[in-house]
């Protein structure tokens, strides 16, 4: 639809004194209820600068946009009422442009080349070694590789790092608690279950004895000096999570550019904190460095500890250096959940009163976090949810629906992962990110109204007509590219079929709107829209009907749905099954 929004801004600016098109297609809206048009302009924020009233510039308008001697083209009518400008389109004309388009770009339907030649780095993700992967994990990791997909889309380079937090002083508690407690042999059999038990039995005990923490600090400035028992046990703890969350990210579907932990930094640290000296931003305090920000309201950034171990903003502002001189980047962006706001906002500072002017392109994604049952979900006192069994409970129960509903379904394992794993990443990125949420194992696993296995089984939908009728034609497969381009887009004007249209229109400016907003929710709404959209037509319009050219031109609507819906959840990490 913007196409058309920006068709009927250039037909307005040459009526509006001194007012632009760009300014003209800002003002446009689509209405609320179709009958008030399908296009509107409000004039009243027009009204101070042309010292008219609302309802005097919207008849001035229509008044001029009637007396053109034009072509018919994509406006059939236009009406003023009470300061709006309403616009109705010709439903074939649109029909004809909008399904064409969808057809002949397939694949890039809604794509678009605004960011070539600019890059962004987006780090997602980023569990933390020897701690399960649990649901709280969950919202950066989708929420990031669908900004990943996204920008992709867009014409970006995108660069994926999980940045892992492989570093800090909880290793020192872990070794400590490995060698006071641990057994090799457990720890080989359930890697993850065997740390996250020694964790949690270190702060139970280090709450009787403190002394434990001491030696925890001592462990991790041994790590950070290189001794070679704490770095061999520190490099098992590592190994030994990455293996585990391998299995994840494979469920997911989500694959890195880069995995580097905080340790990949240890050795850029020391030109931070030099350069930060030369630039007399850092003061010692106590034993301690950082760099004040008061000036800023907010408190200081803490760079180095007493005992000269590095701390987060340290690691992070040596990470960004890395970044900007290994990537150019355009922007980066880090996606984690809003309780660590004050912290960007800290580091980013420092980054730019280090005289980085590429610092304003240093970007947080907040979002909301999880609880369980509202209460908060803590590693240390096994209070988590493991991600791993989330996502297989969900396939099991996918793969229950299947055995009842069609149990001659071909590759039923495939589809019951391609669906039920869907549904967790949709569940989280339905609502907007910064909004918390409190885990509900009924929630997550209900395939019931605007879900993931929803929008699924709509596309499945989509491709079993398009089967019928290019079966019936000697075919066994689904459309072939551009096969219903010669249609007749004037069989497809009804209210259902229309309203289709219309919301196939908006998928480019859906997807730019997401980038604009980093709110991958914004798809995920799109495609539950399209879905419902697709759903009333098939209800109402008979599609494979022995009249061949309507049959031809409701396919070819068909298709561009089955297009669009592929793309779509493709754009938010879903796979699209063919059969359900």
């Amino acid at each position: 639809m913007e196409l058309f929004k920006k068709t009927i801004a250039a037909k307005l600016s040459p009526l509006l004194d001194g007012i632009s098109e760009e300014e003209v297609l800002a003002l446009l809206e689509y209405p609320p209820d179709n009958t008030m048009g399908d296009i509107s302009l409000p004039c009243f924020k027009l009204s101070k600068r042309l010292r008219k009233s609302p309802a005097a510039i919207a008849d001035e308008l229509e008044a001029g946009i009637q007396g053109r001697d034009e072509k018919p083209g994509e406006i059939a009518r236009t009406s003023s009422v009470s300061g709006y400008l309403n616009f109705y389109l010709d439903p074939a004309v649109i029909g004809d442009q909008v399904i064409s388009g969808i057809l002949s770009s397939g694949d890039r339907y809604g794509s678009q080349n605004i960011g070539k030649g600019k890059t962004i780095v987006i780090d997602f993700s980023s569990p933390n070694i020897a701690k399960p992967f649990h649901v709280g994990h969950l919202r950066s990791t989708v929420i990031g590789n669908a900004l990943y997909q996204i920008f992709s889309f867009l014409g970006y380079t995108c660069i994926g790092v999980n940045h892992l937090g492989d570093w800090g002083t909880q290793f020192g508690k872990l070794i400590t608690a490995y060698r006071m407690w641990g057994d090799p042999k457990r720890l080989e059999e359930g890697a993850i279950d065997e740390l996250l038990s020694l964790y949690v039995r270190f702060h139970e005990e280090a709450d009787k004895n403190p002394g434990l923490d001491d030696e925890a600090r001592s462990w991790f400035t041994k790590i950070e000096q290189g001794n070679p028992e704490a770095l061999k046990i520190w490099r098992e703890f590592v190994e030994l999570s990455l293996a585990e969350f391998e299995k994840i990210y494979d469920l997911l579907g989500i694959r890195f550019d880069h995995v580097t932990g905080e340790s990949f930094y240890n050795d850029k640290l020391e030109p931070v904190i030099r350069e930060l000296k030369q630039k007399e931003l850092l003061e010692e305090d106590g034993g301690a460095w950082l760099v004040r920000l008061e000036d800023y309201d907010m408190a200081p950034a803490l760079m180095l500890k007493q005992d000269g171990s590095s701390l987060y903003h340290t690691r992070d502002v040596a990470a960004a250096l890395y970044r900007k001189s290994a990537y150019q980047f355009h922007k980066a962006v880090y996606v984690t959940d809003y309780s660590q706001s004050l912290h960007f906002r800290q580091w980013f500072k420092v980054v730019e009163l280090m005289g980085y002017e590429w610092a304003e392109d240093l970007v947080h994604v907040p979002f909301g976090r999880v609880s369980l049952e509202g209460a908060s979900l803590s590693t240390r006192k096994g209070n988590v949810v493991k991600l791993e069994n989330l996502l297989h409970q969900a396939v099991s129960k996918i793969r229950d629906i299947i055995e009842q509903k069609n149990p001659g379904l071909k590759s039923k394992e495939e589809v019951a992962r391609q669906v039920g794993v869907g549904a967790v990443i949709f569940n989280d990125l339905s609502a907007n990110r910064i909004k918390d949420i409190v885990f509900s194992w009924e929630d997550a696993l209900s395939f019931e109204g605007e879900t993931g296995p929803y929008v699924q089984y709509t596309y499945a939908r989509a491709c079993s007509v398009l089967r019928k009728a290019v079966g019936e034609a000697g075919r066994k497969t689904a459309a072939a590219p551009g096969q219903f381009l010669d249609f007749n887009s004037s069989l497809v004007t009804g209210e259902a079929e229309f309203a289709l249209v219309k919301q196939l229109s908006l998928f480019t400016e859906r997807v730019e709107q997401a980038a604009t907003k980093m709110e991958p929710s914004m798809v995920t709404r799109y495609l539950v829209d399209t879905a419902q959209a697709f759903n009333r037509f098939y209800h109402d319009c008979p599609i494979l009907v022995e009249d061949s050219d309507l049959r031809t031109a409701r396919l070819a609507l068909v298709e561009g749905v089955r297009i669009t819906l592929r793309n779509g959840l493709k754009l938010i990490g879903l796979q699209a099954p063919e059969e359900m």
